[in-house]
């Protein structure tokens, strides 16, 4: 397995993935609302596996520039037809990933991750250039899956089968714990973790960090 084998899985998927519903809508608004609080309305923003652009509408009117990538192509195709339909002037679509953004450094008042850092195969090469996009006292915001912290039987049985016959992409394992402490020895000061599931812990901690 490799990233362009982990774009292909994306790609295949791409259609059905825009087909999908919220599995917890308040949850996701919940992160949302949190999300526009700590934005402010001249910060430009990047957002990394925006998949086909949901949340990027949503948020991109509250600020002064939004980029919004993807390392799948055919999700950007998918949130470009999105855009033709539904304009945002401030709002772009790009297919890259942090490595290949790392050049524009210190471009960005606030990086978001949303279901994103599981899916990255190098965790901390990937923090430090998010690290590097985000201008001086820059925030990153991260959501994802801590498979590490859920029922065993997920990361060591129903995860890898699921692999094995192209039903699941590669997914880190770490704990909460693990991703903060990352976070922290890539250049973070930790603001924040919470729990935005709106029934019990869903192991997607919501994390604010600001750049050292």
């Amino acid at each position: 397995m490799s990233l362009a084998s982990d774009a292909h899985f994306w790609d295949r998927t791409s259609r059905r993935y825009a087909k999908g519903t919220i599995a917890d809508p308040a949850a996701y608004e919940h992160t949302l609302d949190r999300t526009r609080a700590l934005l402010l309305p001249d910060d430009r923003v990047l957002e990394l596996g925006c998949g086909t652009g949901t949340t990027a509408f949503r948020l991109a009117g509250d600020v002064r520039d939004y980029l919004a990538t993807d390392f799948s192509t055919e999700m950007i195709a998918i949130a470009r037809e999105r855009y033709a339909v539904d304009l945002v002037p401030n709002l772009a679509f790009r297919s890259a990933t942090a490595e290949t953004l790392a050049a524009e450094c210190g471009q960005f008042d606030a990086v978001l991750g949303f279901n994103y850092l599981h899916l990255v195969r190098d965790l901390p090469a990937t923090l430090d250039n998010i690290h590097t996009l985000l201008a001086s006292r820059g925030v990153f915001i991260s959501k994802t899956p801590c498979v590490g912290d859920m029922n065993p039987l997920v990361r060591l049985l129903l995860l890898p089968a699921m692999r094995a016959v192209g039903l699941a992409p590669y997914a880190g394992t770490f704990s909460a714990a693990e991703l903060s402490r990352h976070i922290v020895a890539a250049g973070f000061e930790l603001l924040s973790a919470e729990n935005h599931a709106s029934a019990s812990n869903d192991n997607r901690p919501y994390i604010v960090a600001r750049k050292r």
